[in-house]
């Protein structure tokens, strides 16, 4: 987690002392000054093998195809009222960026295929897990990362069964073995843009920020809307990209002290290039699965139009300039492309109790010939999900989330941070929440800390009320929300068609893994 201390030396970031005093000083001494200017050709020559890494320091270095085109990964649809797949978790080598990454992946890609199914259908996933056995044991501490080759699977977005061989997020799938997922997909479930990825605690942010993610789209939201159902349909998957010197994952102390990431990614590419002709509307599907930060995401010379949230269609169509997103969340956006020109979609600064990641995500090239699309002028004035009524609401909750934090933070390893919902650290043994079958409940979420949070909850979908005590002027349809720093979320859910246990946590992914999540038990 990125801290930010109040006052004086505290607010300096690890990087900060690093970058700043630590350099400076190393730098003042003269063989050291003489090594960075004087370069033997044997030198250079080993540098350009290596990439431009003198002696082949640092993470390996591989070509990086600056005008390459955005790929679409890989879709598998359902037939017949069935997806019937299988998905393979092993290492893959991936070139991202200009660097060769050793990381853990679907299928070896990444993100892992685009899994399309239909409401009414049978989803099938066989789930090989051929990553290498685990080397350490479990820890005395649950609380803290650990047996990073274990894994499973959730079906992120989706009102489905939490229990048996479904959505279960409880399940334990080891190395060296396969597994059978079967989800029913209700033929009333809400069509839109959800996505997969592992939700093994202990290993999760790992997988996660590995590469291990998809989307998972249920089609039919805007069969009845032709400038939507006929526009080009893109997966836009965003990734926070980190490793370390060797470009692995492989110890927890490389997502620690500060999630900043090395750069960002689009569908595993680093900057790839998306064509479009002046007039052109694109719909994306912006699916936001990095770990930790929050992104303002921004297109130059041209407005986001959003016409669906976390996989929930909107009443009516949006406009907007920046469009920030936190991980988890996902948002359904058309584009019309405006004159020809080269433009950026970025990540634009935002304060989310520290600096957000900015940069480069996707180069947006528009030529060749105009096209005649339109943006639609309405998208029909109502949500495929019932608004709550204040009067519905048969019970409320407060849930406080906080975090302790060491003396001096910028030095502390992630052993001594501690995140806590309800002054509790997650326990795999409890339950924390228990609500009946059929409850239509109102929860105010309370961020107590100086630095947003991200509330998630599996299962059931919730309507948004009220931030910091204000009611919201629109109700959108959520499963994932930021909780503002020192401030806090009301929303209200109906908890229908599933009895069984079922976690809500933060979805900064390293808040979650240190403790900050919880067992909810819906009872029949």
């Amino acid at each position: 987690m990125p801290f930010v201390a109040k006052a004086g030396l505290g607010s300096l970031s690890r990087r900060h002392l690093l970058s700043s005093a630590g350099f400076g000083a190393l730098a003042m001494a003269s063989g050291l000054a003489a090594a960075l200017v004087v370069r033997s050709s044997a030198a250079s020559e080993t540098a350009e093998a290596h990439g431009g890494h003198p002696l082949g320091r640092g993470a390996p270095r591989a070509p990086w195809d600056r005008n390459a085109a955005l790929v679409e990964p890989e879709v598998r649809r359902s037939i017949k009222g069935e997806l019937r797949t299988e998905l393979k978790v092993a290492y893959g080598y991936k070139s991202l960026g200009g660097y060769r990454l050793s990381l853990r992946t679907y299928e070896g890609g990444i993100p892992g295929p685009t899994l399309r199914v239909k409401p009414g259908d049978v989803l099938r996933i066989r789930l090989v897990n051929d990553l290498p056995p685990n080397p350490d044991s479990m820890p005395d501490d649950m609380t803290l990362p650990h047996q990073f080759n274990s894994t499973n699977f959730h079906f992120h977005g989706g009102h489905v069964s939490p229990n048996g061989i479904a959505d279960n997020i409880f399940r334990v799938m080891e190395p060296g073995r396969s597994y059978d997922i079967e989800i029913a997909i209700p033929e009333d479930h809400t069509c839109g843009t959800c996505w997969y990825h592992p939700h093994k605690h202990g290993s999760a942010d790992i997988q996660l920020t590995s590469g291990m993610a998809g989307a998972l789209i249920i089609e039919g939201d805007f069969d009845d809307i032709p400038e939507i159902r006929d526009a080009t349909d893109q997966v836009l998957l965003l990734n926070e990209v980190l490793f370390d010197y060797r470009g692995t994952i492989e110890t927890y102390d490389t997502m620690w002290p500060e999630g900043v990431p090395r750069f960002l990614s689009v569908n595993g590419q680093r900057e790839p290039v998306i064509r479009l002709r002046p007039g052109e509307v694109r719909r994306w599907r912006l699916i936001h699965a990095g770990h930790e930060n929050n992104l303002n995401l921004a297109l130059e010379g041209h407005e986001l139009h959003p016409i669906a949230y976390d996989g929930i269609r909107r009443p009516e169509i949006g406009s907007l300039t920046a469009q920030l997103m936190a991980p988890g969340q996902r948002a359904d956006v058309l584009v019309r492309a405006g004159a020809p020109g080269t433009y950026w979609l970025r990540a634009i600064a935002n304060d989310q109790g520290y600096p957000s990641p900015t940069g480069p995500l996707a180069k947006i090239v528009v030529e060749g010939e105009p096209m005649a699309m339109t943006l639609p002028a309405t998208l029909g004035g109502r949500s495929p999900l019932k608004t709550i009524a204040a009067e519905e609401v048969t019970n409320k909750r407060e849930l406080p989330l906080r975090t302790i934090v060491p003396e001096y933070p910028p030095a502390a390893n992630y052993q001594e941070f501690t995140f806590l919902i309800c002054d509790q650290r997650f326990d795999p043994d409890r339950v924390d929440q228990r609500i009946r079958l059929g409850a239509v409940e109102e929860w105010k979420v309370i961020n107590e800390d100086e630095s947003d949070h991200v509330f998630h909850i599996h299962t059931n979908p919730f309507q948004l009320a009220a931030v910091n005590d204000l009611p919201v002027a629109e109700a959108d349809w959520r499963d994932t929300v930021i909780v503002p720093r020192l401030g806090s979320v009301t929303f209200r859910s109906r908890f229908l068609d599933y009895a069984g246990r079922f976690v809500l946590h933060c979805h900064m992914m390293n808040h979650e893994e240190l403790g900050m999540m919880q067992i909810v038990e819906v009872q029949a």
